[in-house]
């Protein structure tokens, strides 16, 4: 049996007398998704950050492929990258965004000449963008197309682990749908592993296998998606599940969100 993608173990963080993240244990197989949810405040955001070296837990253990991540703050980001909420906040205004692509290539990589632009292209067309798209700056794109060169962007470093923090959260419902199919998809073409950090129930089904429900920085409930949102055992769950809007929830057997290719190919004028 092959190590975990990501293992979690007992991880704590306190700032000062506050416990933000208390005892959290889990683990997720390479090529798994695992989605963390909870209400503002839960703790799962904080959870994401110390995964990813943005936060020093206070206790606790992590482990990348069954080995402690890289204390190298390049090798760390070679193993797991983050795609935040707002891509327009993480990009460089004034970059063209297949030079923003570029620079993150550059930095991972060891290509140059053709294989380096060939790999640049590439990126590019695994997240639906186009030739035009890639000579645009991030002012020109949507909301969608920019949350595509963030993720892009990730990929350039060919990371184990991919963490999503609340990254559909300011998109609207169709635009959604694309970006997390398109995540469906890098998934089973690259076999990355998935953390999606939410606090949006009814996307879990169309992104991740597991589900950790997380509430004042502990973890209330664990374990497969249709198994927590069908027969949720905590109160808290069964609250969260309740507020997901009606009518008919039905989590795995909904139809998948489907591609609408109009936001992939559209600019909007600076």
């Amino acid at each position: 049996m092959s190590e975990p993608a990501l293992e979690v173990v007992g991880l704590r963080k306190t700032f000062g007398d506050f416990v933000a993240v208390d005892d959290v244990s889990f683990a997720v197989p390479p090529g798994g998704s695992l989605a963390i949810v909870g209400e503002s405040g839960s703790g799962k955001t904080t959870t994401a950050r110390m995964i990813v070296g943005l936060e020093r837990p206070t206790s606790g253990t992590l482990a990348i492929g069954g080995a402690p991540p890289s204390h190298d703050r390049l090798g760390r980001a070679r193993q797991i990258q983050m795609v935040f909420q707002d891509p327009y906040s993480s990009l460089d205004r004034r970059q063209k965004v297949r030079d923003c692509i570029a620079e993150a290539l550059r930095l991972h990589s060891r290509l140059r000449g053709a294989a380096f632009q060939e790999r640049v292209d590439e990126l590019l067309d695994m997240v639906g963008l186009d030739e035009r798209q890639g000579r645009a700056l991030p002012r020109a794109l949507s909301g969608g197309q920019r949350q595509r060169v963030a993720i892009a962007r990730s990929l350039a470093a060919s990371p184990k682990i991919l963490v999503l923090d609340e990254a559909v959260a300011a998109l609207d419902v169709s635009i959604q749908a694309q970006i997390l199919t398109l995540l469906s998809a890098i998934r089973r073409e690259t076999g990355v592993t998935l953390l999606f950090i939410t606090h949006d129930l009814a996307v879990v089904p169309h992104i991740s296998d597991e589900i950790l429900v997380m509430r004042h920085g502990q973890v209330v409930e664990h374990g497969p998606v249709d198994a927590v949102l069908d027969y949720p055992a905590d109160p808290y769950t069964r609250r969260l599940v309740d507020a997901i809007p009606r009518p008919g929830w039905v989590p795995r057997r909904a139809t998948a969100f489907s591609v609408l290719p109009t936001e992939a190919g559209e600019l909007r004028s600076p």
